[in-house]
């Protein structure tokens, strides 16, 4: 057998030089190839934006539950956490959009920042809002208050009363602390900015852009980001006014 034929000789082409065969590395390189891309970005912050919309209006929805008393709130808990796989395979699709969406964005800023590396010597915004140029440092603050939410009210390292599985009363004793609940509206302002940008600039993002239905889509984000904040602000608020106790 000559030399350029014995069966320890392997011929390397793109197909198998990760190991793998074409028809396995293909769409892993079409999606890489796609999120390189500025256009692939913007689809990534919209896709894993809808992901935290529908999360947060859930959420909300769910938490609202806590003006029909302590069993109708402890019930909707123990619900949630019996379900256990249910439960950690959201929270795992929700951490791996929290983590592509910032880094898209981290990307798209870092972009923007190259596109242009000399500041403008004066400056004013002439199509943007005070919402879409607050999306780059309510992100960052949103994610530290994510941190504090969950060791507040979900692991209880931050509650002064934490008591295993009775979600209503962790909801009042924190929520009796004024400057926690002071901590959480102020969140839920920057929430509201995030989200009205967000909202509507993610069917932008993937192409929904019709001078006929902008004003529509942009409408329907005001409101659901208008409801969503009300909604979340109403609890701490009725806490510390004792409607809810």
């Amino acid at each position: 057998m000559s030399a350029a034929m014995r069966p320890a000789d392997r011929i390397v082409t793109p197909s198998n030089r990760n190991g793998l065969p074409a028809d396995e590395r293909e769409p892993l390189n079409a999606l890489f190839a796609i999120y390189h891309s500025l256009t692939g970005k913007k689809y990534a912050m919209a896709i894993t934006g809808f992901v935290g919309v529908a999360y947060v209006i859930l959420h909300m929805l769910g938490n609202l539950q806590v003006f029909a008393g302590p069993t109708k709130l402890n019930a909707y808990g123990a619900l949630l956490r019996s379900n256990t796989a249910l439960l950690w395979a959201v929270r795992i699709i929700l951490l791996a959009a929290v983590i592509l969406h910032s880094v898209a964005a981290y990307q798209l800023a870092r972009a923007s920042w190259k596109s242009r590396p000399i500041g403008y010597i004066h400056w004013r915004p002439v199509a943007s809002t005070y919402a879409s140029r607050a999306m780059r440092w309510s992100g960052p603050i949103l994610g530290l208050f994510i941190i504090y939410h969950l060791l507040h009210l979900t692991t209880g390292a931050a509650h002064p009363d934490f008591r295993h599985g009775d979600v209503y009363h962790n909801v009042v004793t924190g929520f009796h602390v004024w400057y926690v609940s002071a901590i959480y509206v102020v969140a839920m302002l920057f929430l509201g900015l995030h989200l009205y940008h967000g909202a509507w600039s993610m069917f932008l993002s993937v192409g929904i852009n019709n001078p006929t239905f902008n004003g529509l889509i942009r409408g329907i984000a005001t409101f659901f980001t208008i409801i969503t904040v009300i909604g979340f602000i109403s609890i701490p608020i009725a806490v510390l006014l004792g409607v809810i106790s």
